[in-house]
């Protein structure tokens, strides 16, 4: 029997990986590849378990591709309607790094609120003066605004009442207002009013064509002077260029970032060149714990798929019984 083939593009938690060659899968690497690199490694795979993009080119020519697994839970890096054309399933890994997310959300907002990085250039310097010229704030009391209330923005929501005290308001066109209350926040009609009232702001929305650029020009004039925004979700969420705009004129006082429009961030962003933002490169779902749940999600589910069963976090259900499959000389035993 041939065993089925699972390529990995980027480097996952190990366990996830020993969960495969113990399931009879024959697991191979295609790092750091190209288009036509990883084309070429796909036309070979039964499966894939991707942490970046899967553009359509890439899979014209993979006729036994089965199963397209996302790293993770937003997926509009992968065409997913393009593989749904091809028979393709394709699978997430829901809330395996909400509470790895969530904290860096928090961090974010400490660190800005605290001058975290200033705090620390002050102390290596000598220059003890910034304890009484520093001006910092507490997070206890303030106004948290969410936008998005899926599973990132609930544990946020949880950790800024229950940890900081903070008042929550919450603005999400897809959530109903009787969990938001129950969650101890409050929901808001329309997302004018939560940029308006906020103290900080906080994103957890999926990106798409309806949520690309929620934050432009006209949101962030919404907002106080005196107002945070923070962004661990996508960075197309954001205009770039107006963010850029209103910090540079103060009309905001700080933007905490994980993620960007273009990722690596380009060189010449603008926005590295400020001194208030807080830049992290796409680390919030990267903590060790959270790599090892969500590879282990992602292996389970093509082990799944390999033995004929289906995935339980399968985003286009509606193909199952007309997905591409495995011939039987390569579907693993139950």
């Amino acid at each position: 029997m041939k065993q089925p083939i699972c390529l990995i593009t980027h480097p996952i938690h190990d366990d996830g990986i020993s969960l495969l060659t113990a399931a009879g899968v024959d697991v191979r690497f295609a790092y750091d590849c190209d288009d036509d690199a990883l084309a070429k490694a796909l036309s070979s795979a039964d499966a894939v378990i991707t942490r970046g993009e899967i553009k359509s080119k890439c899979i014209d020519g993979a006729d036994s591709l089965a199963v397209i697994a996302n790293h993770g839970s937003g997926t509009d890096r992968i065409d997913i309607n393009y593989a749904h054309g091809k028979g393709i399933l394709v699978v997430n890994t829901p809330n395996c790094n909400a509470l790895s997310v969530a904290e860096h959300t928090l961090l974010l907002m400490l660190a800005l609120s605290h001058k975290l990085l200033c705090a620390d250039m002050a102390a290596r310097r000598g220059d003890w003066d910034f304890k009484f010229t520093g001006i910092t704030h507490s997070l206890s009391g303030k106004s948290l605004g969410i936008i998005g209330f899926g599973d990132i923005g609930r544990q946020v929501c949880k950790m800024a009442i229950g940890g900081f005290g903070m008042q929550v308001s919450v603005w999400s066109p897809h959530a109903h207002a009787a969990d938001i209350t129950a969650a101890g926040a409050a929901p808001v009609g329309s997302l004018v009013d939560l940029l308006a009232n906020a103290d900080i702001i906080s994103l957890h929305r999926p990106l798409r064509p309806d949520t690309f650029h929620t934050i432009d020009g006209a949101a962030l004039g919404k907002m106080k002077s005196t107002a945070l925004l923070i962004n661990t979700s996508r960075g197309g969420l954001i205009d770039e260029d107006a963010l850029y705009q209103a910090l540079l004129e103060k009309r905001i006082a700080a933007a905490g970032l994980d993620v960007f429009e273009h990722e690596p961030l380009l060189p010449r962003s603008r926005l590295a060149t400020l001194q208030n933002t807080l830049l992290t490169p796409h680390i919030a779902g990267s903590t060790q714990e959270a790599l090892r749940k969500t590879a282990i999600c992602c292996a389970e589910q093509i082990v799944s798929v390999f033995k004929d069963i289906r995935p339980p976090h399968l985003l286009n259900n509606e193909i199952w019984q007309s997905r591409r499959k495995l011939g039987h000389k390569r579907l693993l035993k139950d």
